[in-house]
């Protein structure tokens, strides 16, 4: 049966279709002019068209693990057609052009044949989103999971990491895209991307702490000093690195913003004396609290919304953000626009005291694997003596829709004596909140990191599995998760590789996954959407 979304896109003649995020229109798909998260139907055309043209890169690739201009087009290309990446039709178009190239490079002989086969060519991506319900559920989820992948891939790959698993992986799955394959060699791929992105998480983490060494907790002031000022919002710890080595004398503080706060508990990072706190809360969040900032804002990642024009000429782009009409900071990393800015706006006069979400005036990051596991003998002895009754992992992606305030009250309501592990943007909606602290002194708020740290947490509940000699599922362990983008997919398919299951996820279910694939994904993991907080937590605790 068609899915209601594509079917309204054919009969009322609506120029796009978009159904990766979690606030897709109608919880079924984005089909108009302009998507929910301000991208326009030619951006999405030009997004599937890079897509397509990826997938005829990797045909003429052949079954090679990529390496050099290949692989960096590819993670690339995968990366800029993430949510809120990439808005801007001109760029694009400048990527597009260049796969072309590189694999024209790679088979000219297709590109002058009198009698072209077809076998190079660009997919055409309305084939996978008019296919049968189950064949798009699957390829959607190989799709997105593989360009929330790529998102971590380049984070690393900037650094020096690359791995072959990961980049030949990146080549098997946008090759059985372009396929006619049905759901028995698709659903195995599916589960594979889970072992994979593991993988991948595990580089970037090896990469993050290489190079800026291992997260140690820190609390985070939510007031900005007075004096010039900047901002820094995304996830790229490198440009964050870049922009304070370039700011260093010059008496402009630094700010981070959304994802970038656990940047903070890096040591290498946080010895820059001007990298003072936090500026603001979650992404969703930024139109408002950007609106009256006398300072710029650089964005290095996803999570940038279309700027009003309130602000608009002091919002920056680095790397594969881009947006029409804003500068951009190119592969000379001279932030010095950013920086001139920064001393004409001259900041706030004096201090300027922000909050929380819920009123707090700080928040607490640096949390990492490393951290929780050098007192694992006192978190194991506190769940033995019953100090510790439970754990909850609640983190994931932030996002706008309503009911989200679900995180804030489930977090409220746990008891005393359980402990909160989160990551991601998802935490912004608690983590201001004191909740008291836990053996030793450790707060019962844990944030562990950016949304690729959760690895972090996969191998905390791991060393936990090994020291009380039980499986992950039998731990006093429990996951509720929310999700907004593509990184979000490729994290819970590591998690269900894993094994893990009674995952609780919301605010909603993909509208990408088809009942017959929930319906797997039930039976199989007992996924299971959030209800309310106190049903939920009674369900848990059995209380």
């Amino acid at each position: 049966m068609m899915n209601k979304a594509i079917e309204k896109e054919k009969n009322m003649e609506n120029k796009m279709f978009c159904y990766q995020c979690e606030q897709t229109a109608g919880c079924s798909g984005c089909t108009g002019k302009v998507g929910v998260c301000g991208k326009n139907a030619d951006v999405a055309a030009l997004q599937d068209k890079l897509t397509g043209e990826l997938i005829g890169l990797v045909r003429a690739t052949g079954d090679v693990v990529p390496t050099g201009n290949v692989l960096k087009l590819i993670i690339e290309g995968l990366f800029t057609t993430l949510t809120n990446v990439s808005f801007n039709e001109q760029t694009l178009n400048e990527l597009i052009e260049k796969v072309c190239t590189e694999r024209e490079r790679l088979v000219p002989q297709c590109f002058a044949c009198a009698s072209p086969c077809g076998t190079n060519n660009e997919y055409d991506l309305s084939h996978i989103w008019t296919d049968n319900e189950d064949i798009r559920s699957l390829k959607s989820l190989i799709l997105f999971g593989i360009r929330g992948m790529a998102a971590y891939a380049y984070h690393a790959m900037v650094l020096g990491y690359t791995n072959d698993e990961v980049s030949h992986f990146f080549v098997k799955a946008l090759f059985a895209l372009g396929e006619d394959w049905g759901m028995d060699k698709l659903l195995p791929i599916v589960m594979e991307l889970g072992k994979v992105n593991l993988v991948c998480m595990e580089m970037l983490d090896k990469a993050n702490t290489g190079t800026y060494g291992t997260p140690t907790p820190i609390t985070i002031d939510l007031k900005v000093e007075k004096g010039p000022f900047i901002i820094i919002s995304g996830h790229d710890l490198l440009d964050l690195k870049l922009l304070l080595e370039q700011t260093k004398d010059k008496g402009i503080n630094i700010y981070t913003h959304g994802e970038m706060l656990p940047a903070h508990g890096y040591p290498e990072l946080k010895k820059y004396k001007h990298l003072k706190g936090n500026f603001g809360t979650a992404w969703q969040n930024q139109q408002k609290e950007f609106a009256n900032v006398p300072a710029p804002i650089l964005f290095t990642t996803n999570c940038l919304m279309p700027p009003k024009d309130g602000y608009s000429d002091r919002v920056f782009t680095t790397e594969v953000v881009s947006y029409p009409e804003i500068t951009h900071i190119g592969d000379d990393k001279d932030f010095t626009p950013i920086i001139e800015k920064a001393l004409e706006l001259g900041g706030y006069d004096e201090d300027k005291q922000f909050t929380g979400i819920n009123g707090g005036t700080s928040v607490t990051t640096g949390f990492g694997h490393g951290t929780i596991l050098s007192v694992a003998d006192k978190v194991i002895d506190a769940v033995k003596s019953g100090a510790i009754k439970h754990f909850f992992l609640v983190g994931g992606c932030d996002g706008a829709r309503v009911g989200r305030n679900y995180y804030t009250d489930f977090v409220k309501q746990t008891p005393d004596d359980t402990i909160i592990l989160t990551l991601a943007c998802g935490k912004y909606r608690f983590n201001d909140l004191d909740l008291g602290t836990i053996i030793g002194g450790l707060p019962r708020i844990m944030d562990m990191g950016q949304c690729n740290d959760a690895y972090g947490a996969i191998k905390v509940a791991i060393a936990l599995a090994e020291a009380f000699e039980c499986e992950v599922n039998e731990l006093p362990l429990s996951m509720v998760l929310s999700w907004y983008e593509q990184k979000a997919v490729c994290i819970l398919l590591t998690l269900l590789h894993l094994g893990i299951k009674n995952i609780l996820l919301g605010p909603t279910l993909p509208a990408f996954i088809s009942p017959n694939v929930l319906k797997i994904l039930v039976e199989n993991y007992a996924i299971a959407p959030i209800s309310t907080p106190e049903e939920d937590l009674k369900k848990i605790l059995g209380n």
